[in-house]
């Protein structure tokens, strides 16, 4: 099991204590989760929060910090003989609880007396949101509730003191996501040259899966490899590659410290790309690439999101798919027709970076409200960016055919939007274009090795 140095999950416990300011913080690990029944199951993954403050990646676990007392205890049983027969000799959960800095366990059946005394006692007890079915059962039996009482557990200052350390990476946090951007990049350049009218898309997607494997990672998440991109989160990969047509491919590998990546490359099925799509990409690219060079602590991303909408509009205004004035679409929303997406989202041991805590605790803050407009509430950061941020930056432009026919009906922004030109574009698809970024204090600087996307260099693989 690869683990950053005792002293990092120290330090982090450590400062997390003081930002709780007292209280018991509880952490459940995940446990085995069943495909069909109980010995055959999905890959475990441990949940990220433990991951971060203990390191352990191994079922059945949970832990306590007490911050009024600095206690630490790791709760989990110890394989028995059955247990070795079956997975083989490993290390015990004792020492691998040394090497993470914690010198106190206790078996799986005491957590529910230490909850319970912490409670007689008077002490708060912070708990997380739960993502995972079984751990809001076990959470209501620790705390003998039911599911909506459990919400009054949910501690606010323990999300928020989680979230203001995570959302800092630090340098050995970084090392872990440029290797699995290092896997990531094989993955694509793997499905950029497998291609080919006639193939399936799931052949491309063994192509980028083969590569990810023989460099020892895992999915980030399911693939996105598609000749619909104008879907935007489309797994189905079962289509025949057609000439004339674009693949999005978004996909990213986690390492084997569960660190992720998250890139998409759209290119073209066949060996160039039309003179229709060429336009349309280069407006992408040029949205991409300037909404990077923005980037430095202080800026608000939602500021970001605005400009690299407002350079769309300009561009599509250009080629004749809009009309009118710029500042008045951006203000309407205009642009969430052909981007109803937010340009990005924080990423690190998720990739979704701890957005099972709560998007707005992530994203946003006091004073800064989700808007409702299409696109724009979908922006799952929106916030003031910090150096040590890293973040996936990805516009797109997508012909929706189902979108564009509701809003024509409707006759929605129609002394802006000229649909009888968009009815010439029903069969593009979409286009993204996806980098990981680190925010520095004055600049940025993009993770891994370049991963190509200009025309030439796609056009060239």
């Amino acid at each position: 099991m690869k683990l950053f140095s005792s002293q990092t999950y120290t330090e982090r416990r450590s400062i997390l204590k003081k930002k709780l300011g007292g209280g018991l913080a509880l952490f459940l690990g995940n446990n085995e989760s069943p495909m069909n029944y109980t010995d055959n199951t999905y890959r475990f993954r441990q949940d990220s929060n433990f991951l971060y403050f203990f390191g352990l990646n191994m079922p059945g676990l949970a832990a306590t910090l007490d911050a009024d007392t600095g206690e630490e205890i790791i709760y989990g049983d110890e394989f028995s003989i059955e247990d070795i027969i079956w997975v083989g000799q490993q290390e015990t959960i004792s020492d691998l609880s040394k090497k993470v800095g914690v010198f106190r366990n206790e078996a799986s059946s005491k957590l529910a007396n230490k909850i319970k005394d912490s409670l007689s006692k008077g002490q708060k007890v912070h708990i997380l949101p739960a993502y995972r079915s079984e751990n809001t059962f076990k959470l209501m039996d620790l705390f003998s509730c039911n599911r909506l009482e459990l919400k009054d557990y949910v501690s606010t200052e323990f999300i928020k003191g989680i979230v203001s350390l995570r959302s800092i990476k630090s340098a050995e946090e970084i090392l872990q996501m440029e290797e699995a951007l290092a896997i990531t990049r094989a993955m694509h350049i793997a499905a950029i040259q497998s291609k080919a009218v006639g193939k399936k898309e799931y052949e491309l997607v063994a192509a980028a899966a083969t590569k990810m494997h023989e460099k020892n990672g895992e999915l980030a998440y399911p693939f996105i490899l598609t000749q619909n991109g104008q879907t935007l989160h489309n797994h189905d990969h079962s289509h025949t590659l057609s000439s004339g047509r674009l693949l999005i491919n978004d996909s990213g590998a986690e390492n084997t410290m569960c660190y992720a990546a998250d890139i998409t490359r759209t290119f073209p099925v066949d060996a160039t790309f039309t003179s229709k799509q060429r336009e349309i990409y280069e407006i992408v690219l040029a949205m991409e690439e300037s909404s990077i060079e923005s980037l430095k602590a202080g800026i608000q991303y939602k500021t970001v999101h605005l400009n690299a909408n407002r350079l769309m509009l300009s561009k599509l205004s250009e080629i004749g798919l809009v009309k009118g004035d710029v500042e008045e679409m951006l203000d309407l929303g205009v642009g969430g027709l052909f981007m109803p997406h937010g340009l990005g989202h924080m990423i690190g041991l998720d990739v979704h970076d701890m957005e099972d805590l709560g998007e707005n605790y992530v994203g946003y803050r006091d004073g800064l409200e989700r808007s409702t407009q299409l696109g724009l509430k979908s922006l799952r950061l929106a916030k003031e960016l910090e150096s040590g941020n890293v973040l996936t930056v990805e516009p797109g432009i997508y012909f929706i055919p189902e979108l564009i026919a509701k809003w024509e009906a409707e006759n929605k922004f129609d002394n802006f939007i000229q649909y009888s030109k968009l009815a010439n574009y029903l069969d593009f698809g979409g286009i993204r274009i996806e980098d990981n970024v680190l925010v520095t204090e004055n600049s940025f600087k993009v993770l891994g090795e370049r991963i190509p996307k200009t025309i030439s260099e796609l056009e060239k693989l």
